[in-house]
């Protein structure tokens, strides 16, 4: 008998929930209504109004891909580099761990967000004027950009992406590839390439010896056509010839042996990953990456239709309250004592 009462308690309670729903349908179906073309009429006039002027303008995020090799990053030698570049100490102050086993897409993920990175974008594309940035300029300029500027590094691909969202697309295109340049110029300051530092190197070394190998030469020959003019100092002069001659060998050894290290080393690194390479800049986006205006109707859509039936319930219960002598009566009480 107990079991038989409360299903029917049940069945009960269930009816009058749906005749609280059916009594309320035009307030429920009338609310949801209202919210329902206030999103659509609000979605249609931010698609209508100029970006800069829009409450709910169309976004853009250009993207930028980047091959970083980890297998050339040994932890000691990472932590060895950032120690003596002075990075290391810099990520202790920001809060920043990077262990033995640290990876050079870690610190290509930690340089993205780094003051110095963050404060030069802002700098190149006058962001502070841009967003309108009055109360502290730098540190809020800073936040504002880490909001909208992502670093990411896919496991599996090996793949390091930058991306950067704002409402015009030709500047967000202009900043993603602002940053990849930085970041590879960044990585070489740091001197992580090892091969393409040396390669520099000898670049230099070729061009400063080629040079002093054509100054002895043009000095070698100077002094031979004024051995007929100043016959009188020709001891003097012979020596100077001898010795320019003596220079000039070891110099061309020494370019023969640059250029033979030179060559040698372009086999070498042709056969070589580099570890930071960039595979795609970025490119203007023709398709916005947001606001989802669809799913902002529908989303408002449900709240607008939850609103409206806990309201109904709401008024409901307000009116039993009313209609109740005794529950009016203890109000009544209540309301005496204070």
């Amino acid at each position: 008998m107990k079991e038989e009462t409360e299903k029917q308690d049940d069945e009960i309670s269930l009816i009058d929930l749906f005749a609280v729903l059916w009594q309320r349908r035009k307030m429920i179906i009338t609310i949801t209504l209202i919210a329902v073309v206030g999103v659509v009429l609000c979605s249609v006039i931010s698609l209508i109004l100029p970006p800069e002027k829009s409450f709910l303008p169309n976004e853009y995020t250009p993207k930028a891909l980047m091959l970083i090799d980890n297998k050339s990053s040994s932890g000691g030698g990472l932590s060895s580099m950032l120690s003596s570049s002075g990075m290391g100490g810099l990520a202790s102050i920001a809060g920043v761990s990077l262990p033995t086993g640290s990876s050079y897409s870690e610190l290509a993920v930690f340089l993205v967000g780094t003051n110095s990175m963050l404060d030069s974008v802002v700098d190149e594309f006058d962001l502070i004027n841009r967003y309108k940035i009055e109360k502290y300029p730098k540190t809020s300029s800073r936040k504002e950009l880490k909001k909208i500027l992502k670093a990411d590094y896919d496991e599996k691909s090996g793949v390091f992406s930058v991306s950067f969202t704002d409402i015009d697309p030709v500047f967000a295109r202009d900043v993603v590839n602002y940053c990849t340049a930085y970041l590879g110029k960044r990585f070489d300051e740091l001197g992580v390439d090892k091969s393409k530092i040396e390669k520099e190197n000898l670049e230099v070394n070729i061009t400063n010896t080629f040079n002093d190998i054509q100054q002895l030469e043009e000095e070698s020959r100077n002094l031979e056509r004024s051995v007929s003019t100043f016959s009188g100092r020709l001891p003097t002069i012979t020596t100077d010839i001898n010795r320019i001659s003596l220079e000039l060998t070891a110099k061309r050894q020494v370019y023969t042996q640059l250029k033979v290290q030179y060559e040698v080393l372009k086999v070498s690194m042709a056969s070589e990953t580099p570890i930071f390479q960039i595979l795609e800049t970025a490119e203007i986006p023709d398709q916005k990456s947001g606001p989802s205006r669809g799913m902002l109707c529908i989303i408002v859509t449900f709240a607008a239709g939850f609103f409206a039936v806990f309201l109904a319930f709401a008024l409901n219960a307000i009116a039993n309250i009313k209609n109740d002598p005794e529950a009016m009566a203890k109000l009544r009480k209540t309301d005496e004592k204070k």
